[in-house]
């Protein structure tokens, strides 16, 4: 069975949490990163970005967006 993900997407995983559990990480805003799984996808993103051996994004689902869309605001 083939893997997934390359050894080097999960080092680059790895050097993104530890800078994660040293409280240096910041998203693409500038804000201090505080989620575990957010450090992860960073990770994953970089990872990409580099052209290595990761699957693509989860899309979300159109239900999801159909129901936020149909909603009528209160006043």
């Amino acid at each position: 069975m083939a893997r997934k993900y390359s050894k080097s997407a999960s080092k680059d995983v790895e050097r993104e949490m530890h800078k994660f559990k040293r409280g240096k990480l910041k998203s693409g805003s500038g804000r201090k990163v505080k989620s575990r799984k957010q450090a992860i996808a960073i990770g994953l993103s970089e990872a990409r970005k580099k052209g290595k051996k990761v699957p693509a994004r989860r899309k979300s689902s159109k239900s999801k967006s159909k129901r936020k869309s149909g909603r009528k605001k209160r006043r």
